[in-house]
């Protein structure tokens, strides 16, 4: 089952963290801190992809690769997924 900000988008933590120092790099115009954004955004997405993903694929097969297909990672979709009809 799959409630919450996890039917926009697979990895919203990351997506908020990302955001976060981003926004704070605005907010105190401190450019440095979008190269860290950016940074820890590459981090985040290695480990995303080259662990979890895999990991998931895994332990729940087909399920979670119809999820990963319907759901993208990084950018929110605007409806949220519904699961298998």
């Amino acid at each position: 089952m799959v409630g919450g900000l996890y039917r926009h988008v697979r990895n919203p933590m990351y997506v908020a963290v990302v955001a976060t120092i981003a926004g704070q790099a605005l907010l105190l115009a401190r450019p440095v801190l979008l190269t860290y954004a950016a940074i820890a955004g590459l981090v985040m997405w290695a480990f995303a992809r080259w662990y979890e993903e895999p990991e998931l694929a895994g332990r729940f097969g087909a399920e979670y690769e119809r999820y990963r297909r319907a759901v993208p990672g990084w950018w929110p979709r605007a409806r949220p997924w519904r699961g298998p009809s």
